[in-house]
């Protein structure tokens, strides 16, 4: 299963860990992995592209971190938006992704 962890301070995000493997399909066809990392990768580089100092993240198998370091309204949107593809793939996909 995937783990999605949100930590937030004052009401916002500030801290997002991805965790974990969704064994939906045999690694290579697991569509939830698949669209987990492309959101997750997606928003990272839009975030990096309009200010590289605003976030710190590190990616290995099975695990992405994201610090978010200066919360302005672009950041915001990004993150926002990635939780929000992220909590439709939770909603399709219960057994295989859980947010936190």
């Amino acid at each position: 299963m995937i783990i999605v962890s949100l930590k937030r301070k004052d009401n916002i995000v500030n801290n997002i860990k991805i965790s974990g493997h969704a064994n939906y399909a045999e690694s290579g066809f697991d569509i939830v992995c698949a669209s987990v990392s492309s959101i997750a990768i997606t928003t990272v580089n839009a975030i990096i592209r309009v200010d590289s100092n605003s976030i710190k993240y590190s990616e290995e198998d099975g695990l992405l971190e994201i610090e978010i370091l200066k919360n302005d309204k672009i950041v915001n949107i990004l993150i926002d938006n990635m939780i929000s593809m992220l909590t439709e793939l939770e909603k399709q996909y219960k057994k295989y992704i859980k947010i936190r």
